[in-house]
């Protein structure tokens, strides 16, 4: 998230740090930094917020008092610091058809307003952000949004119409093939037509039962905000996060709303959203407000927990007091119940009303740990014993793993999505793959299609490999998943052949002595799959793990993007010239192009002995010709020739 320097600073005041420092100790304590930018006169700082502080970081107050309690200061202005005083009115009403995916909607009447360009100082505040400048009303909102973290959104009152002078809201879910007129993106004036499934929640104007836009996520086209706009209703709600997710994500409307919303922002922020924005629009565009209606169904208080400060010196490996835990948990907001402080020495502690991820000990252990700073805890390893219990899933797994490493297959690990198979998603990453895998045997034979054709670059004339992975079967009532092992062979790049069964049954065989049992295995064409998890449950569980063995160093080499190419060539040579000598002057002559040698044919006739080698070339610059290998190739026979050497 970006935020602005000076806008902290709003909140921190003169105790707020330079840039740097404020880089730094967001680092050390909380977040990390994406980046520092200056835009016009405003330094911007990109703050990489984690989804467990999402729900009251996604703002300048959240992040100003992040900053605040690190300093070990107080804010010197905080607008949530007490709860608003608003007028009450009601000229609005609000009917909530399911209170727990709303449980709750603030709306305010504002009269007398004029919409016209914002004053500088909020357009460069938002534009610092990336936002774009729309009008005073929606940049108002907008504003709030960024400053408190509460989504905001305003209608035109005159446009909506009144029952017996009223203005009539309504929250409820879309009926499936209902459509819903939205804003476009920017406050363009072409509308999106959005068709619901029915897990769509809506609002509605309740005196027609018209929706007016999707609830948590976009507003819609009904009586939107212009410049003819004199009288505004502001709607300030809590949504349900699940409900506000997976509308936003199945219709691809990911805007800072309904990622607030989802985050679950606190129930208890509306109020103090519609304060500051009642407050900021009678500052820019004048008008009184008549009052507000807020119904709150279902309150959510944060949750008191017990501190045990014994365990949570072992949690983070510190010897703090229990006077400094309490110390750090007050900074942070939290407050103490009077009669916390047992005999036992824990404390209970309840988190401030915006900090919603604070709801069990070790949430509260983490915050102690990270004000504390983790780099004041000093790292000590642990005493080495043997595992008690052994897991039988990762015992056999990698027991099979060795062994077929052991008699030359190669691991590949596939991916688990599938453009067509029986499962399939319901938000995909993209269209060929919207299904998950129900077996391996698929993806074994797409791994030797495609690796045939570099089996000359990698030394193996017949590409052997296998794979242990998930895959993923639908139930009756639910998708259930197992463990899956699946070994593939290849020897011919137009496909299966007899041939390969042998070699396949080798590598059986092996799993089969391994395990100590047969296997049934599923066999077609050079592949075979079995239901690992099902093997592994048969068998007995080991009494202990087998003394870890580290495994030879590998030093890795950049891949070429570039194909390799083959040639062979086989000569016969005076009985007592050896192969390595013949493969050295190969060498010299074929370059460094040349990345493989291979013998793969060797015999004596009449005094003299033939091999036969496989040279392949392959470049890391650009896609070698016929015409550069074969002047590399009469450069070997040539030399071949010059020491008495007979092409065949």
């Amino acid at each position: 998230m970006k935020v602005n320097y000076n806008w902290l600073k709003d909140y921190v005041g003169e105790a707020m740090p330079e840039t740097a420092e404020v880089d730094a100790l967001l680092t050390a304590h909380a977040f990390e930094i994406e980046g520092v930018e200056q835009v016009g006169e405003h330094t911007v700082i990109d703050v990489d917020v984690l989804p467990n502080r999402s729900s009251d970081c996604l703002c300048h107050r959240g992040i100003a008092r992040e900053i605040a309690t690190i300093l070990g200061v107080g804010l010197h202005y905080d607008p949530l610091a007490a709860p608003p005083s608003l007028d009450t009115t009601d000229k609005i009403q609000v009917n909530i058809a399911d209170t727990a995916a709303c449980p709750r909607f603030t709306a305010s009447l504002i009269t007398g307003i004029k919409v016209k360009e914002s004053p500088g100082w909020l357009k460069e505040r938002l534009e610092s952000l990336g936002q774009r400048s729309i009008n005073n009303i929606v940049d108002a909102t907008n504003y709030v949004m960024y400053a408190i973290g509460q989504p905001l959104h305003a209608y035109d009152a005159d446009l909506f119409p009144q029952v017996d002078g009223k203005w009539q809201f309504g929250v409820r879910f879309g009926e499936e093939g209902e459509t819903v007129s939205l804003l476009a993106e920017g406050g363009k004036d072409e509308e999106r037509i959005v068709e619901c499934k029915g897990t769509e929640l809506l609002i509605v104007d309740e005196s027609s039962n018209t929706p007016i836009g999707l609830a948590g996520v976009k507003g819609g086209q009904f009586a939107g905000v212009h410049a003819g706009s004199t009288n505004i209703i502001i709607e300030a709600a809590h949504f349900d996060p699940t409900v506000t997710r997976k509308t936003a994500r199945r219709l691809g409307i990911v805007i800072d709303a309904s990622k607030r919303f989802e985050n679950e922002c606190s129930r208890e922020l509306p109020p103090f959203g519609q304060y500051e924005i009642i407050k900021l629009i009678k500052d820019i565009a004048g008008g009184e407000c008549v009052g507000t209606i807020d119904q709150y169904h279902e309150t959510k208080p944060n949750p008191a927990v017990k501190v045990n400060p014994e365990r949570a010196n072992a949690l983070l490996g510190l010897a703090l007091t229990k006077e400094e835990m309490v110390a750090y948990c007050l900074l942070l907001g939290a407050s103490l119940e009077a009669d916390s402080l047992d005999k036992n020495g824990t404390f209970t502690a309840v988190g401030p009303f915006e900090r919603t991820d604070l709801n069990i000990e070790v949430d509260f252990i983490e915050e102690i740990g990270r004000l504390h700073g983790l780099d004041n805890i000093t790292s000590v390893a642990p005493d080495t014993s043997s595992a008690a219990v052994v897991n039988k899933r990762q015992y056999y797994s990698e027991a099979v793993r060795q062994t077929l490493l052991k008699v030359g297959l190669s691991e590949v690990v596939t991916s688990s999505f599938q453009k067509k198979d029986k499962i399939q998603l319901q938000n995909a990453l993209a269209s060929d793959k919207s299904y998950v895998r129900s077996g391996l045997s698929k993806n074994m034979n797409a791994a030797l299609d495609a690796n045939y054709a570099h089996g000359d670059l990698l030394g193996m004339p017949i590409i052997k490999i296998f794979e242990i992975g998930t895959v993923f079967e639908a139930g009756e009532e639910n998708v259930g998943e197992h463990m899956s092992l699946c070994v593939g062979v290849r020897s011919k790049g137009s496909g299966y052949t007899p041939k390969d069964d042998a070699t396949l049954q080798a590598a059986l065989a092996a799993v089969a002595e391994t395990l100590g049992k047969d296997i049934d295995w599923n066999i077609e064409k050079g592949v075979a799959e079995v239901n690992f998890d099902e093997t592994i449950e048969s068998l007995e569980t080991p009494s202990a793990y087998e003394p870890f063995v580290k495994s030879e160093d590998k030093t890795y080499r950049p891949v070429s993007p570039y194909p390799a190419v083959a040639r062979d060539i086989a000569l016969w040579v005076q009985s007592e010239i050896t192969t390595e000598q013949v493969a050295e002057t190969i060498k010299t002559e074929a370059s460094e192009l040349c990345v493989r040698l291979d013998l793969f044919d060797e015999f004596e006739k009449e005094g003299r002995t033939s091999y036969a080698f496989r040279l392949v070339f392959q470049s890391h610059a650009k896609t070698l010709t016929d015409s550069e290998v074969n002047t590399i190739m009469d450069r070997v026979n040539q030399a071949a020739s010059e020491l008495g050497w007979e092409v065949r």
